[in-house]
């Protein structure tokens, strides 16, 4: 085993780095402390890893101070509690003169396929002169749980698929403030490019049926290593159904009862604690979030229904059965993620009258932003019923401002309660939260 990580490590020393587009998302290391980088896979977190590499190569660190592993390559199966000291008496073994005397760095890419890794990296950390990058698919890495067998020796970041800044990188179109008419009409273009292909680094330049494809083989590799392998889930097709049918009705309100009933209707014995435990399962490996009222009461928050969202509003249209997917559906979703990378803790909103706003973000437990999502204000009905539900809102929790998000509508309402600004999802995107101070731009 000692050979096949000294053959590993020496491997990775030899490649050439693959940089990919520079991620908005920096990752610090602290004396004593692992980063760590976790979100769905694809998203991008090795690629992030090469990133931190190739900078601290070029601050002068030498390759042979690098060590990096990456536990889904099979040839480190087999590792495990018992023996995870190897990793670093193979490497010592390679360099000896650096033991105690030169700063390693130690990159472990999906750490998690490693039963009880942190008391490994625990020791690395009180033992080696070294710094700590780790990766991971698995939102338990950020869990308390976690940071007590770590002992607080770890600060956890999220990376989610490319921000629509980030695909904005990646087609070299700059966004900076102000913006000249050509350059918003290239954003707007470029817009339209992120509402069809999502936020997948691979996915980014094929065509729309391998695309789709790459989609539907990310949700069954999540579905079946991060659930069904991870967790020895009992009932996979059950799991497959349940993903199914989330997703098909992402944006929308759900209840364990109500799942756990219709996969009855489908033939499935899974009894209502089990479809709460995939539910966690699902959200655990990033594939779905879920979004809770807001409400003072913990009680109520756990007992009124809750709101399902996506990872990828792309990979929602390619996983979803339904011939027509609700495009006022996936723009909700696209705001939830835009929010989510923002914001931990997201809510909906529901008026005394059982009018509701689609998102609350809660500062030190009151409400901070009431973000409402509707394709178009065109249709006076739909206009009346958005602003409204979140008039309402303002009034009952003292806020001044309020967000419309649309597709491609711009304006400013104000009203008894303070100001409305209505927003393109596009520009949302990339100046919340604070969208529509600046007036130069009027497009």
């Amino acid at each position: 085993m000692i050979e096949r990580i000294q053959s590993i490590i020496l491997e990775f020393q030899h490649k050439r780095l693959e940089t990919g587009v520079p991620r908005r998302l920096k990752i610090e290391s602290l004396p004593g402390k692992a980063a760590v980088c976790i979100g769905v896979r694809r998203a991008g977190k090795s690629t992030l890893m090469f990133q931190i590499v190739s900078h601290l190569l070029a601050e002068g660190v030498a390759i042979e101070n690098i060590l990096y592993l990456n536990f889904f390559d099979d040839r480190l199966y087999g590792l495990g509690k018992e023996n995870l000291g190897l990793i670093t008496e193979a490497y010592f073994s390679l360099y000896p003169e650096k033991k105690n005397s030169e700063k390693i760095y130690c990159f472990f890419d999906e750490v998690q396929m490693v039963p009880a890794w942190e008391p490994f990296i625990d020791r690395l950390l009180r033992t080696e002169n070294c710094e700590v990058y780790l990766s991971g698919s698995s939102s338990r890495m950020l869990s308390k749980e976690i940071a007590t067998q770590m002992r607080g020796r770890a600060l956890s970041w999220e990376l989610f698929p490319f921000s629509f800044q980030e695909f904005l990188d990646s087609r070299r179109i700059d966004s900076s403030v102000p913006r000249a008419p050509k350059a918003v009409l290239l954003i707007r273009k470029a817009f339209e490019e992120y509402w069809d292909r999502g936020g997948f680094p691979e996915v980014m330049d094929l065509n729309r049926d391998l695309r789709i494809r790459v989609h539907q083989e990310y949700f069954h590799a999540i579905l079946y290593r991060d659930l069904v392998e991870r967790h020895d889930v009992s009932h996979p097709k059950a799991v497959l159904d349940l993903a199914h049918r989330l997703i098909d009705n992402s944006a929308s309100l759900y209840s364990v009862n109500s799942l756990t009933g219709y996969l009855k209707s489908l033939g499935h014995k899974v009894p209502k604690s089990s479809v709460s435990e995939y539910m966690d399962y699902l959200e655990d490996a990033y594939l779905l979030f879920t979004v809770r009222i807001f409400d003072a009461s913990l009680a109520r928050r756990n007992t009124n229904p809750k709101k399902i969202y996506c990872i990828d509003h792309a990979l929602t249209r390619s996983v979803s059965a339904g011939v027509l997917v609700n495009s006022g559906h996936l723009l909700e979703n696209l705001v939830f993620i835009a929010l989510r990378r923002r914001f931990p803790e997201i809510y909906y909103y529901r008026t005394r009258t059982g009018r509701e706003v689609d998102f609350v973000i809660p500062s030190g437990g009151r409400p901070r932003f009431l973000v409402q999502v509707c394709e178009a204000l065109q249709d006076e009905k739909t206009r009346s019923r958005e602003i409204g539900g979140l008039r309402q809102a303002m009034r009952e929790t003292g806020l001044e401002r309020g967000f419309i998000v649309t597709r491609n509508e711009r304006e400013e309402i104000v009203v008894e309660e303070g100001k409305l600004r209505v927003l393109p999802a596009w520009r949302f995107c990339l100046d919340f939260p604070h969208s529509g101070d600046e007036d130069s731009d009027q497009q």
